[in-house]
């Protein structure tokens, strides 16, 4: 159901929208879970690592492809809010032809370089080989996940996060069953649990293409709107795409790198610290999806009231948001610092108590810097809704060099341990960014709008005495 966010109050608005993104979220990481206690479970400790060692670059494909659509979609909640349906749906198909033609391209120099990535991430020799098929199952998938992610971004863009998560709940299920049944019956390997993957999604982008088709007559796209030729009015569209989607794929793929460093300085230090970052890591994202899910319902909240131009909206969602994840940063902390040992049990089994006691090293530290994480979704999504992608950007790059050199160099001096400090340190950095840079980016929006009302009015006031 399509639902406007121009009107009503402001906090009611965000958490209805944010509720389905949680449990969508909480759906998604079943993905990842799935991958942690099934191939843990049954294939053993080396699995799990080999699937932990190859996670990030699944991340920053998923960041790459999510940054892109979601991008594009700020365009499409903006000519909604902007009450205008033809650019709704050029909009849709601009993003559509974009993002597939990028992956595409960018699947294929993935897959054509993946040995050497591996090798520059430190992948060790015994798990090389499950690593190596588990990733490029993942890439060759990629053009899936990109029309998934199109679909949910654009239906989501309209103010409706119910439709998505409908879907997403019925593929994370089939998920883990396909992947039970690949590794348990037909004995696939690490390699089942990646084809679980990609063929889950494939149900769940068909399913959501009949569904759209049949209930948002909006989106139901003429001949006319795939209509691209080079003139005056299509390529400005495609620029305007760009602007806000390539910014943002950035931001999200430098994010990935982030963590791609981390992870291959985390290699070096054997499958036990392997898996237990990894069984961490994967905690750590259960923990702070409900920051996630108001920062994602807050991008689409203020995409629609810039389109409309009602900053004070605007500025009274962002106010509310943050004093909830403020709250939420609080608990997650509280609820992970003291039963986080017990959560890593149930992935790992309680008899791996050398794993545990690493994995629960790195949470008690992550713990302690939630406040700033969450702050981090809450600004960085409060500018993409407003359209502004250079700022994200650069906290993005702040952040990758700081979380870089952290790791790099904390670990030559407190080995692994030093490791759990980096992401902490970059969170502190990329939070301080973007919080002067929204309100610098605002408060120059304020004054831009006032000077247009003066302007109109005294062009008013000629009028009526000429």
């Amino acid at each position: 159901m399509i639902n406007d966010m121009t009107k009503g109050n402001p906090l009611k608005l965000i958490l209805l929208f944010s509720v389905p993104l949680l449990i969508g979220n909480i759906f998604q990481q079943l993905y990842n879970i799935a991958d942690i206690v099934i191939v843990g479970r049954t294939l053993g400790m080396n699995a799990l690592a080999a699937v932990g060692a190859t996670s990030p670059v699944f991340f920053f494909l998923m960041f790459v492809v999510v940054g892109l659509t979601n991008g594009f979609a700020v365009i499409t909640g903006q000519r909604f809010g902007a009450k205008d349906p033809i650019g709704v749906r050029r909009s849709v198909t601009v993003s559509t032809v974009l993002s597939s033609v990028f992956t595409i391209v960018f699947s294929a120099l993935l897959a054509a370089y993946m040995k050497q990535i591996l090798g520059w991430m430190n992948v060790p020799d015994e798990i090389y080989k499950d690593a190596f098929w588990y990733i490029q199952i993942v890439v060759g998938g990629l053009i899936i996940a990109n029309a998934y992610n199109i679909l949910a971004s654009v239906v989501r863009a309209l103010g409706d996060s119910k439709t998505p998560l409908y879907f997403l709940i019925f593929a994370s299920l089939l998920n883990v069953v396909l992947a039970l049944v690949f590794i348990l019956e037909f004995h696939w390997g690490v390699a089942g649990s990646a084809v679980a993957i990609v063929l889950s999604q494939a149900v769940s982008v068909i399913l959501c293409v009949i569904y759209v088709k049949k209930r948002f007559p909006i989106l139901h796209l003429k001949k006319e709107d795939w209509k691209f030729t080079i003139n005056k009015e299509c390529i400005p569209f495609a620029i305007e795409h760009l602007k806000v989607g390539i910014p943002m794929a950035l931001q999200f793929s430098i994010l990935g790198a982030g963590i791609l460093i981390i992870q291959s300085v985390c290699n070096t230090f054997g499958a036990d610290v392997i898996a237990a970052f990894t069984a961490a890591l994967r905690i750590e994202q259960i923990a702070t999806l409900p920051m996630v899910s108001f920062g994602v319902a807050l991008a689409a909240y203020t995409a629609q009231n810039f389109g409309a131009n009602n900053y004070s909206r605007i500025r009274t969602g962002v106010r509310q948001s943050s004093l909830i994840n403020i709250s939420l940063s609080i608990v997650m902390a509280i609820i992970i610092h003291f039963w986080g040992s017990d959560i890593v049990g149930i992935f790992l089994g309680q008899s791996e108590t050398k794993i545990i006691a690493i994995a629960r090293e790195y949470l008690w530290i992550s713990t302690l810097f939630y406040f700033f994480l969450g702050q981090i979704f809450i600004f960085r999504n409060a500018l993409q809704g407003m359209g502004e992608a250079m700022l994200p950007l650069t906290a993005s790059v702040a952040e990758l060099v700081i979380r870089s050199f952290a790791a790099m160099y904390l670990a030559v001096k407190f080995s692994y341990f030093g490791i759990f400090y980096a992401g902490p340190i970059a969170w502190v950095t990329a939070s301080t960014i973007l919080a002067a840079g929204y309100f610098a980016c605002f408060f120059k929006i304020i004054k831009k709008a006032s000077c247009n009302v003066r302007t109109q009015r005294k062009l008013f006031k000629n009028d009526a005495a000429a």
